[in-house]
Parts: C-alpha cells; sequence; structure tokens
C-alpha cells in the first residue's frame, strides 16, 4: 500500500452524473446494469433518499460547492451564475495544503454574458480554444479545471474537450455536433461520434491523469499524463504526494437528448423496459401548471417572465408510449456507458493504493422524469423522481461496506461533510450540516428516522423565475408539502402510504397547517450567519430572515431556538399581553399567519441578477 503511506491524509473523490433518476443502479433496478456503481455500493453504503437542494443544474451545483442553499448563494436559477464572491469549499481545501480539481461539467455561470455579469462559460469564450489552452485562472476554488459545456451533441461544444479531441486526432470533430458550430443537422438516439472521443472518455482519461499526478513524485515536472502535449496539461499543479487532493469527475450523462455511441444505445430492448405511465385522474387536484402538461397545446404565458427566459418543463408532455421506451432505452445505455468509465476511474484510485485514504463519493445533481407523473425529463416538478437522486459512499474501516441507509441527505451537505471527514472547520457560513457520522453508521431502521440522524427534514427550493415561479418543498421522514410563492394551491403527499405521489392530500387543513409550521421552523433554522461585511454583496439580505409578520391587525412571532411560537390580535390586544397561538378559535389565523411569515421571507430573498439566459 505504497499510495497510502505516501498520502497519509484524507483525500476527496467526488464523482457526480447529470440529472439521473435515483432508481438508475443495478443494484435496486433489474432493467439496467451498472456493475462499477453496484461494486462500489457493496464496498460502501448507498444511501436511499437524498435529495438535490434544486432539480436544476446550476442551483444544485453551487450548492454543492458552498455548503449554502440556491436562496443564499446567489445562483438562484438556471441562468444565472454564483457569484465569485462565494466562498467554496474549494477554497477551503486549498487554505489546508490541498491539490483541487475539477474535470467535466462546471455548469457554475450562463451560457450568455453580459457586461454586468460577465460568464466564461458562455459563447464567444466557450469556443475560444486559445483562451482555454492558456487558462490558468482558479476557478471556484479549483486550481485546475478542464471543462466543457456540451450535453451529447450539443453546439456548445467547445473548451478543454475540443482541445483533447484535437489533441486524440480527431481533427473532425465538427461532424459529430450539431449545427452552427458543428456540420450535424439531427441524430436521434445513436451518436454517431466514436466511442474513445466520447466526452465519457475524456472526462476519465483526464481523472485518471490527474490522480497519478497526485499520487506520483515523478510527475513533479507539471506534466499530468505522458502521451498527451503540454497544450492540454501545461496548467496542472505540480505533483507532490504528500499533499492530499479534492477531485470532482463530472459526468454529463445522462442528461438528455437520449444519444449514446455503439454499442451502448443498443443495449437495451425497448421491449425489455418498464415504461412509466400517468394514472387516470391523477392530476384532478394537482397545480395549475402540471394539469396543463397533460394537454396537446397549454397556455403556460402566466408564467413567462416579461423579457425573460423560457420555463424548462412548461410544455405539453404528451407522448407515444412506443417512442418513450425506445428513449428509456437509450438512457439507460448512457448510464450503462458512464458506468463503464466510472469504474475506470475508480479502479485507478485502488490501483494506485488509494483507497484507505480516499473518500469516493458518487451522486448526480438533480433526477429526471421518464413516463413518471405523465412527465419528461424536468420541470418544475417535485416529485420524487425529480428532486431524488442516487448516492453511494465510500470509505474502508469509516463508512460501512454493502449496508444500506435511509437517512436523509441533501447535496447541499456536501461541503460541510467533506471538511469533517478531513478533520477540517466548518465554516460558520455554510448552511448545509455534516452528516459524516451518519454516513458512518450501520442502518439498522429500513424505515429511516432513526434518533441519531443529522437530519429531520431536507429543503428543495426551485425559484425558476424571478417573480413568476418561486416554490419549495419540505420534506421529513413521512410527509412532503410543496407550497407556491403567493399561490393558494400546493401540494402535500403521504411519503410511507402513497410513495407513487398519486393523492395530493392539500385539503386536508389540519395536516397543512403542521407541515407549513415545520416548513417555517426548518427555514429558519437554515438562515446564513452574515456579517456587515457579507451584508455589502448585492446577493445577501438580512430582511429574507425576518421573524415576525404583521397581516389584517394580526401579529406572528417565532423564535427558532426556543422553538416559541406567538399570535397577537392587535385589534383587541395592542399590547400584545395575550398570547394566542394555543387558543382554538384562532386554528384558522394560525395557519394563515404562519404561511404569511414564510411567504414573506421568500418574497425578500434578494434578487442580485436577472435569468441572461435559458441555461
Amino acid at each position: 500500500m505504497i499510495g497510502k503511506s505516501r498520502m497519509s491524509k484524507l483525500n476527496i473523490l467526488l464523482i457526480t452524473s447529470d440529472q439521473q433518476h435515483w432508481n438508475t443502479l443495478g443494484q435496486f433496478n433489474p432493467e439496467i446494469q451498472t456493475p462499477a456503481l453496484d461494486k462500489l455500493a457493496s464496498q460502501g453504503t448507498t444511501f436511499t433518499r437524498a435529495y438535490c437542494p434544486n432539480p436544476t443544474c446550476t442551483p444544485t451545483r453551487a450548492s454543492m460547492i458552498t455548503g449554502k442553499y440556491p436562496s443564499q448563494h446567489g445562483a438562484y436559477s438556471l441562468g444565472a451564475k454564483l457569484p465569485e464572491s462565494e466562498p467554496t469549499v474549494g477554497e477551503r481545501f486549498q487554505e489546508a495544503g490541498y491539490r483541487t480539481g475539477l474535470i467535466g461539467k462546471a455548469h457554475f455561470q450562463p451560457l450568455h454574458s453580459t457586461e454586468e455579469y460577465p460568464s466564461l462559460e458562455a459563447y464567444p469564450t466557450l469556443q475560444d480554444l486559445d483562451f482555454w489552452e492558456h487558462f490558468a485562472e482558479p476557478f471556484y476554488g479549483f486550481d485546475h479545471v478542464e471543462l466543457a459545456r456540451n450535453h451529447t451533441d450539443e453546439a456548445h461544444v467547445g473548451q478543454h474537450y475540443a482541445l483533447w479531441m484535437e489533441e486524440k486526432g480527431l481533427s473532425n470533430w465538427r461532424d459529430y455536433y450539431l449545427q452552427p458550430t458543428g456540420n450535424v443537422e439531427s441524430q436521434r438516439r445513436k451518436w454517431l461520434i466514436p466511442e474513445r472521443f466520447h466526452y465519457n472518455a475524456w472526462i476519465a482519461e483526464r481523472s485518471k491523469a490527474l490522480i497519478s499526478q497526485y499520487h506520483d513524485a515523478h510527475e513533479a515536472d507539471g506534466s499530468v499524463s505522458a502521451g498527451l502535449s503540454r497544450r492540454v496539461c501545461v496548467h496542472a499543479t505540480p505533483g507532490d504526494p504528500t499533499r492530499p487532493f479534492f477531485l470532482w469527475a463530472s459526468f454529463f450523462d445522462p442528461h438528455p437528448k437520449y444519444l449514446a455511441p455503439e454499442p451502448w444505445d443498443t443495449m437495451y430492448d425497448p421491449e425489455d423496459i418498464t415504461v412509466p405511465a400517468i394514472r387516470p385522474g391523477e392530476h384532478d387536484d394537482s397545480p395549475p401548471h402540471l394539469q396543463l402538461t397533460q394537454k396537446p397545446d397549454p397556455d403556460f404565458s402566466a408564467w413567462q417572465e416579461p423579457n425573460g427566459s423560457g420555463c424548462h418543463g412548461f410544455h405539453s408532455h404528451l407522448h407515444d408510449r412506443d417512442e418513450l421506451a425506445k428513449d428509456i432505452a437509450c438512457y439507460y445505455g448512457m448510464v450503462s456507458c458512464m458506468d463503464k468509465y466510472i469504474g475506470q476511474i475508480i479502479n485507478h484510485l485502488d490501483d494506485l493504493g488509494l483507497a484507505e485514504n480516499t473518500l469516493v463519493v458518487f451522486t448526480s445533481d438533480h433526477g429526471h422524469y421518464f413516463g413518471q407523473h405523465g412527465l419528461i425529463a424536468k420541470g418544475a416538478f417535485h416529485y420524487e423522481d425529480g428532486i431524488r437522486v442516487p448516492m453511494i459512499a465510500r470509505l474502508p474501516g469509516r463508512i460501512p461496506a454493502d449496508n444500506v441507509s435511509h437517512s436523509l441527505q441533501s447535496l447541499v451537505d456536501y461541503a460541510p461533510t467533506f471538511l469533517d471527514f478531513c478533520g477540517l472547520d466548518i465554516p460558520e457560513d455554510m448552511t448545509g450540516i455534516s452528516q459524516q457520522a451518519v454516513w458512518g453508521r450501520v442502518d439498522t431502521d429500513p424505515s429511516g428516522g432513526d434518533a441519531d440522524d443529522a437530519r429531520e427534514h431536507v429543503i428543495i427550493e426551485n425559484r425558476h423565475q424571478p417573480t413568476t415561479l418561486h416554490l419549495k418543498t419540505f420534506i421529513n421522514q413521512r410527509y412532503k408539502i410543496t407550497l407556491y410563492f403567493n399561490r393558494n394551491y400546493g401540494e402535500i403527499y403521504d411519503l410511507l402510504n402513497d410513495q407513487g405521489e398519486v393523492k395530493n392530500l392539500w385539503s386536508d387543513r389540519k395536516l397543512r397547517a403542521e407541515l407549513t409550521e415545520a416548513f417555517l421552523r426548518a427555514e429558519m433554522l437554515k438562515e446564513e450567519p452574515l456579517t456587515a461585511q457579507r451584508l455589502q454583496l448585492p446577493n445577501k439580505s438580512a430582511a429574507m430572515y425576518l421573524k415576525s409578520c404583521n397581516l389584517r391587525g394580526t401579529q406572528i412571532n417565532f423564535d427558532p431556538q426556543e422553538n416559541r411560537y406567538e399570535l397577537f390580535d392587535l385589534n383587541t390586544d395592542p399590547a400584545r399581553q395575550s398570547n394566542l397561538w394555543d387558543d382554538p378559535a384562532y386554528r384558522e389565523v394560525r395557519a394563515e399567519m404562519a404561511r404569511a411569515l414564510l411567504f414573506s421571507r421568500w418574497g425578500l430573498e434578494p434578487l442580485w441578477m436577472p435569468r441572461v439566459s435559458g441555461a
């Protein structure tokens, strides 16, 4: 175990997919093959209730590296950016002497750049290969990055991935990508690019090379991998076998469109695939935007932001069942292809003797719909399919092997948990919590809800549009409630007795009131400590943390630390001498005021920048 003796401090290897449904691991789903991830699961713990803090890419990815919720770090939606002023976990690791690297997808910034809100991930910089060939700047706490921005054959191809393809001899790489960047008009399910040039191969090769460099003192000249010219790897950090690393291998698949290279495109027979389908009457009690998805020509203009970007998923989701089966088969092929290259990275790490002192974590940034509830892809839909993610963690001797945990997990907890595992202080401004103790525990309760769990609840935020589409979800061990800002409708599901989330319990006023109050308390307990200096930043606001609200002569106050609510009728009790919180006669007023305080807080979240693009 040379690697272990030479790199005694704990390393972190984070591996992510993009838009992967939680139930696409062979460990639980016999219709799909993921041998590498199944092996990782046998060596570690699988978490069945892991949730993203937002069901889209930028907000969740920003939460993973900041340890904060989207309402706090500023990247509230697709088309917004993570402010460079936000501290990241990579910076914390750098301060502790770690090397930090990111290979693959970042998506911390939008595809459009403005003078006020510049983006390195936007046109034309995106495809300025000379710029990326010489790029040597730190990027959100990563001292070495190799980036791409395209999903499958999108015209957004460029950055380091394009450099790599040229380095590998694929001078005609534009023949495999859509116009106007490439020469392809359209392709469906079968991606004609040879597998050896697929970005899965790029991410695996470059991640393995970086791990080798981190491990091997003979790479101290700065070259990451023999056989590659310095055009690609000139900016690599010199090797030092005594310094630990934090590396993020960030895959793009299985994010649509559904496109896989041979032979993965035909690996699965559509006839053998279970195709989820909507149940009759399922959306009778759903919010209006969900009902509209099941119409042939829906009008979503009420949610369209003036002069703004469109809403993901706000279109008709009606589809042909047989075509969907083919799409799912391709989606599964994308997962299996990615699994192959994930296995290469992990095997390389293990072959170097680094398994014993490297925390390996696999997850996805958010979920995916392929027919569940009649939905396709993603959108402002907070069913489990869209917000739950696959998750596996391995660290021999500290995380149990072949274990399944039903504890509540949130990706916002990754930054503090990684720091805690490495023995580093967790910054006070991180609002996620450390899950180290939970990850290191054998889960004996299949129903979840262990008294030693770090979380009693998770929160999912989704301010997809600045003013017209703002929803959040609160989930505890049994129930889920989704509230829509300043709307009278919502959703409640009993996840214990209605795992398919078919019956909306919104009309249960007592349950709605109880969950709204729990939601309010949870929101208050995740507040970010703000210094006077931090309050000067445009994406920060102390006002969003108010704990009192007046409405039509009634006042509600709440102290989250003491879990104390107060309710006063200012018309009859202006001196606030009589707390009416437990008065049965004020039960309806109490519920209304809890919701009003919650919405008041949401409405004061800083809208520091517009959505400058759709992604």
